[in-house]
């Protein structure tokens, strides 16, 4: 192969588009959670905890929904209950096992968050595609995730 056939392999393309897409549009929304006073991180964990059964998560699916470490977890859930927006509650079956539970202040607080989330996801996001682009994308996204990170799909889509 001619190294620039290489060079214009259009994997590489959509691999940037990608990349590009993904940087810009958390740069947009990062803007939103700081100004509420979360990261992106405290967001996801909280959205998800919200999203989830009895607003509950084991601390092992919440590390993998949000592609932490155990330790790293850890830490994300220590300040978020430090805030009083998630509690740690332990697993009465299993004594080596916790859950994150949401907290009524943390699904108060993120109930501020969502109206300026959501308008913004719209504006920098989902609002610049059609319905049929937009259902393609999420189904396409689904394909991925679940063959890269099969790990996530156990609890929240």
């Amino acid at each position: 192969m001619d190294v620039t056939e290489l060079f214009d392999d259009p994997r590489l393309t959509t691999m940037g588009l990608l990349f590009e897409a993904h940087g810009g549009v958390v740069a947009k929304l990062e803007q939103v959670w700081n100004a509420h006073g979360l990261s992106g991180l405290d967001l996801n964990a909280l959205m998800r905890l919200s999203r989830s059964p009895g607003r509950r998560l084991r601390m092992t699916e919440l590390a993998v929904q949000t592609a932490l470490s155990t330790s790293g977890v850890t830490r994300l859930v220590d300040r978020l209950a430090r805030a009083g927006l998630v509690e740690r509650e332990l697993d009465p079956g299993d004594r080596r096992s916790a859950y994150a539970v949401l907290t009524e202040a943390g699904a108060e607080r993120l109930a501020q968050v969502l109206p300026d989330y959501l308008a913004a996801v719209d504006r920098w996001f989902v609002g610049l595609l059609t319905p049929e682009q937009l259902a393609a994308m999420s189904e396409a996204l689904r394909i991925v995730r679940d063959t890269a990170n099969p790990e996530a799909t156990f609890r929240m889509d």
